[in-house]
């Protein structure tokens, strides 16, 4: 099925991503920890590296947003 989706793809066939639950609720991950986690990691300590918790919060899901993001896309191109 794979072959068949890159065929379509090159001979300039749009093929649609089929969004599922799953998909929708893993992409929804990033967004939750990113406006509603922001309250409750909103303290100075612990420390990580160095920064305070919440600088050290936020960038860990801006580095982990996109590679969940790529499982999403994978996840619906598969389905």
């Amino acid at each position: 099925m794979a072959g068949r989706d890159e065929n379509a793809a090159s001979h300039g066939e749009t093929v649609k991503p089929k969004t599922t639950p799953l998909t929708a609720a893993i992409a929804l991950v990033p967004v939750l920890a990113l406006t509603a986690g922001i309250p409750l990691a909103n303290r100075v300590d612990p420390r990580i590296f160095g920064m305070p918790f919440l600088p050290a919060y936020i960038a860990l899901w801006i580095v982990l947003t996109p590679p969940i993001m790529f499982a999403v896309y994978r996840l619906e191109r598969r389905a």
